[in-house]
């Protein structure tokens, strides 16, 4: 009792939650893009277990993230990796809905689904997680999980319903989809030049790496994912 009445006594906790709920609507919204993209073609009766089992095994591989989240981003080649990861899964979720999945079960559609919002959830979710760890730091030790697990919580309403409006979005407006890969090439290009291992050279040769690569990345994901689609209808 004690414990929670010197948390909601302290200007610092009250701090440190403001900056957690705001670092979560300011940077869900990628994931909320993410999971409208893997789940809109799933059968309407699916799409709800989709995204709460998707969201459910993200949130769960950000609990462990977090725990090792400074030292997992101090290791070279970790966000290079998760970068071109990234660009990957942004040209298979636009020639996923070029293609069409007639031929795959219902179920295999669900597994899969959930499957690609974990795996990105997991490479695009290192800014919310450290976010959060950063804004958490700053609070008296005793309450830093409890604002750590505040944190995840708040992010799960958000993501669940901006990834539903998401797909009724892209179900009005199919240009949403390329735009939501689009998306997924500028933070994987912003990730690459990131990267420990590269970073010190981009900033040392290039004027604004971080924003160019970003702007390479979603061109580059968009342009595959055409010219894949283009040759696939020629074939």
């Amino acid at each position: 009792m004690e414990m929670l009445s010197g948390m909601l006594s302290s200007p610092a906790f009250w701090l440190a939650a403001g900056q957690i709920i705001l670092i979560d609507i300011l940077l869900g919204g990628d994931n909320a893009i993410l999971i409208g993209l893997a789940c809109r073609n799933l059968p309407a009766k699916q799409r709800t277990w989709g995204i709460i089992w998707g969201t459910a095994g993200a949130i769960i591989l950000r609990v462990i993230l977090i725990i090792f989240a400074l030292k997992l981003l101090a290791l070279p080649y970790l966000k290079l990796a998760g970068g071109l990861l990234l660009l990957w899964i942004g040209v298979k979720l636009v020639l996923d809905d070029e293609g069409g999945h007639n031929d795959i079960k219902g179920s295999d559609k669900l597994l899969a689904a959930i499957w690609t919002i974990i795996i990105a959830d997991l490479v695009m979710s290192v800014d919310n997680v450290l976010g959060i760890a950063g804004a958490a730091q700053k609070a008296n030790p005793d309450h830093q999980t409890f604002l750590i697990i505040l944190g995840l919580l708040v992010s799960i309403p958000l993501i669940v319903w901006g990834s539903q409006l998401v797909i009724k979005l892209m179900e009005r407006y199919p240009i949403v989809i390329m735009f939501g890969a689009a998306l997924l090439g500028w933070l994987a290009g912003g990730m690459i030049v990131t990267d420990p291992a590269v970073k010190g050279w981009f900033e040392a040769n290039i004027s604004n790496a971080e924003y160019l690569a970003g702007a390479l990345g979603a061109v580059l994901v968009v342009a595959t994912a055409k010219w894949a689609t283009a040759r696939g209808a020629k074939t």
